[in-house]
């Protein structure tokens, strides 16, 4: 087994490199930044929908209204997608342009926005066809944004602009200066979808689904769910953020399904396309990347580790929440043998069992967007429209992935007692070592003084070592930390415990936690960035942005950020020393 980890590993900087594309950064930042639309919208779905299940009629207005907000926010998705992946895309290309050379984010959104509806609106009697903007354009949004960023980054390039005179202010000439680039970019799109109506004789937004229409049913068979939920794991298995190379090639498939099956469901029919967000969330990722949700009882309640007992207890609650960093890198499973086979094959069997409880027993698949960080069984509860079933699939995936990971964890505990007692007997042998040792010194006079002066320099070399931390408040100078991670959940953990440290030592420190993509507007508050083991893939963007204005960027690696996120003060002395030293 160790020797198929080693040979895994050696892919690990392909892996990395896949993970740091910008064109899959830009689709999953993307995602995140319109989330709050795609969750606001759920809410009022879940308002609309949910009287139903207990015979409630709501009054037709009341219905009437609450639809009309679902459908004129989520209806949209898919132009707000083009907007906010093409940010993300610009900001990653700015990045990389030649000094003195920028793209302007804004102009580069409206263009998007522009060419998404060229390629997604179709005009039927005198008005126009919105099919296309909401979720089933969503592929339309990734291409209008990756055609006005590049075309931007041509025209910018190549300083092809209209020239003004130095006296024209500076606002109007940024006004023509974007005019050819946002004029090439709308163009492209018009074209292709020109060029598609006279080949297909139709539009392009319905050509593109049409065209992915057999990968998204392939996607969603048993196989395709098995490979999308075991891509997750393995990615992960390595270190490497799973979701940030799986879900882009599955983005437009996972959220479009889940209003395919609404859809269904109002026309009385089951909802039966099982790749949504909710199987990823809750099912693929049950307690996290991996499904440990059963992990730290299993370490609390059968294990008879020292260690993993104590992992158990510290990461049960964050895991409940589906954050599993603490258990990943604490105990460990991130390249750990004994684990592979275990975190590969849970997810995969969950998202099976409930295929199989959809085809088989007619339970309803997701149909409403849930928050990824609610517990996993309410989540399936929740998502499918308080199916029933679903907690009794719940019930199931749990025990399944118990049966799993027990033996597997068994013969980890086994092998950490004996290490433990190994360790509890050097300790011992050493103990009664170093008794002798103070013994036979105690009958020296010059063993006595040397007693003596440790002694009395305890207070001073204390003092010394606060002195050379800074840990004084009227020597540190205010410090003010951000720590990222994908979805702020560890960051927050981090962030928590720096702050608790610098209050109890009563310092002018303060730490805040962010997910990645949400930081660039704030950036400029901050002293220091503390990067999660989460986005190491993303280390030369963040400290591109963080040198604009002179910030240094730490990494930190997977079991030293877990145990700081448990250790206050021991996050409060990293943050310091770190924000003093010199490389």
């Amino acid at each position: 087994m160790n020797a198929i980890i080693q040979f895994i590993e050696k892919g690990r900087p392909f892996f990395n490199k896949l993970a740091g594309n910008i064109y899959l950064q830009a689709i999953r930042d993307g995602f995140l930044t319109a989330m709050p639309a795609i969750l606001f919208s759920s809410i009022f779905i879940l308002l609309a929908a949910l009287p139903e299940v207990f015979g409630i009629v709501l009054p037709s207005a009341v219905s009437s209204w609450l639809w009309r907000v679902y459908n004129l926010s989520m209806g949209i998705v898919g132009v707000l997608v083009a907007a906010t992946t093409a940010k993300s895309l610009a900001e990653s290309m700015n990045r990389r342009m030649p000094k003195g050379m920028s793209l302007n984010v804004v102009s580069i959104m409206l263009a998007s926005i522009t060419g998404f509806l060229m390629l997604a609106v179709t005009e039927i009697d005198g008005g126009i066809d919105v099919t296309y903007l909401g979720t089933k354009g969503l592929l339309c949004s990734f291409i209008s944004a990756f055609i006005s960023v590049n075309m931007y980054k041509f025209c910018t390039l190549k300083n092809i602009t209209i020239k003004m005179p130095p006296e024209v202010p500076g606002v109007i000439s940024n006004v023509f200066k974007n005019v050819f680039p946002y004029s090439f970019s709308v163009l492209v799109c018009v074209l292709i979808d020109l060029i598609c109506e006279m080949v297909f004789g139709i539009r392009f937004a319905e050509s593109i689904i049409q065209l992915f229409s057999p990968l998204f049913s392939a996607a969603d068979s048993y196989v395709g769910i098995s490979i999308a939920a075991g891509a997750y794991a393995f990615f992960w298995f390595l270190g490497i953020h799973g979701p940030s190379i799986v879900e882009p090639a599955i983005a437009a498939a996972i959220y479009a399904n889940v209003e395919a099956n609404l859809m269904m469901v109002q026309q009385g029919e089951q909802a039966s396309h099982v790749l949504t967000t909710g199987l990823m969330n809750f099912l693929a990722c049950m307690g996290g990347t991996g499904c440990t949700l059963v992990v730290p009882f299993i370490f609390m309640w059968m294990c008879r580790s020292k260690q993993l007992k104590a992992v158990g207890k510290a990461s049960f609650l964050p895991v409940c929440f589906n954050v599993n960093e603490p258990v990943l890198f604490a105990a460990p499973i991130v390249l750990n043998p004994y684990f592979f086979v275990p975190f590969i094959l849970a997810p995969i069997a969950n998202v099976v069992i409930f295929k199989m409880f959809v085809d088989l027993l007619s339970m309803n698949s997701f149909i409403y967007v849930m928050p990824w960080a609610m517990p996993g069984p309410l989540g399936m509860f929740f998502g499918t429209g308080m199916a029933p079933l679903a907690l009794v699939c719940a019930a199931v995936v749990i025990a399944v992935d118990a049966l799993i990971y027990i033996p597997f964890i068994k013969a980890y505990d086994a092998n950490l007692v004996i290490e433990e007692a190994e360790k509890r007997e050097e300790n011992a042998q050493d103990e009664v070592k170093e008794e002798a040792k103070v013994s036979e010194a105690a009958n020296t006079e010059a063993a006595q003084i040397s007693a003596a002066q440790k002694t009395e320099s305890s207070p001073v070399q204390s003092e010394m070592e606060n002195s050379e931390t800074g840990l004084t408040k009227s020597e540190q100078k205010p410090l003010n930390v951000l720590v990222l991670c994908v979805g702020a959940g560890t960051s927050a953990m981090f962030a928590n415990a720096v702050n608790k440290g610098a209050q109890g030592k009563d310092l002018p420190v303060s730490a805040q936690a962010e997910a990645f993509g949400a930081h660039t507007d704030i950036l400029n508050q901050f002293n220091l960035v503390v990067l999660s083991p989460q986005v190491q893939s993303r280390y030369d963007e963040i400290k591109a942005d963080a040198d604009r204005y002179g910030i240094k960027v730490v990494k930190t690696k997977g079991a030293q950020y877990i145990n700081l996120t448990r250790d206050p003060e021991g996050a409060v002395d990293f943050v310091i020393s770190e924000a003093n030293s010199e490389s």
